[in-house]
């Protein structure tokens, strides 16, 4: 589905993207959210029929697609029929379709989802040596841990607009702080968070209390209160994107 843009200058390496969408193309690549092989093709052959799209010489795309097959881990499939690759493998091949024309700048659209965790640490450091080979990359994802691994620099946007941007870390210290302290939702524990002024959040069972100081805030509950179960752990950006969106589903 495309969007207009509704205002505003849109470029890409200076160009607007209204007046130059043939030369913007050629410079970008894409790995969709929704899988679109082409099911008629093999694996080696999806390669080259998309490169022949951005004009690469058949001998040349035939020794790109190989390589990227070895970079993507997937040479021994190379005669397999789309229908026979796993979840992951046919993520690892959009990310070589979207590598065929070398492209400088390189938009992942949820370059992980639905995979297992072997399949996702694969992808992830692959991106990483993008990244080091000086490929622009950006990406959209809904898996918060995905981003300290990744970005660089993020944004968080709700109903379509951004929100906050910046650093992961930077953000996490600013909105949450570096520790939450998960405790019982009883009353009696609320009302003293509440009193204490602390930074919560609060959710079915639980209060989520964001703190540089956990462990002294667990010793003055544990000798106040009697909790079932105490939790520490570290801040991360879904805690900082529920606390600026809210817990409310988004359609």
């Amino acid at each position: 589905m495309r969007f207009p843009k509704t205002s505003g200058i849109l470029k890409v390496k200076a160009m607007e993207v209204e007046k130059h969408p043939r030369e913007i193309k050629r410079v970008l690549g894409v790995l969709p959210q929704e899988n679109n092989l082409d099911p008629d093709f093999n694996v080696f052959k999806n390669l080259i029929v998309y490169a022949r799209y951005y004009d690469v010489s058949k001998k040349e795309a035939e020794k790109e697609a190989l390589d990227l097959l070895r970079f993507v881990h997937l040479e021994e499939k190379k005669d397999y029929s789309i229908k026979k690759l796993s979840g992951g493998m046919k993520r690892r091949l959009l990310l070589a379709r979207a590598l065929i024309n070398d492209p400088e700048i390189l938009i992942l659209d949820e370059p992980t989802t639905g995979l297992d965790p072997q399949a996702r640490h694969l992808i992830w450091d692959k991106i990483k040596s993008l990244k080091h080979d000086g490929v622009t990359i950006v990406l959209t994802t809904h898996y918060m841990k995905e981003d300290p691994q990744l970005c660089d620099k993020l944004v968080i946007m709700d109903f379509g607009r951004i929100i906050v941007e910046g650093k992961p870390e930077e953000l996490i210290k600013k909105y949450v702080g570096i520790k939450v302290l998960e405790v019982d939702a009883k009353l009696e524990v609320l009302n003293y968070v509440l009193k204490k002024g602390e930074r919560f959040e609060q959710f079915s069972d639980r209060i989520c209390i964001f703190t540089n100081e956990p462990e002294k805030l667990i010793d003055e509950f544990t000798r106040k209160f009697k909790l079932e179960k105490t939790v520490i752990r570290e801040a991360s950006l879904e805690d900082v994107f529920l606390k600026l969106t809210g817990r409310g589903l988004r359609n």
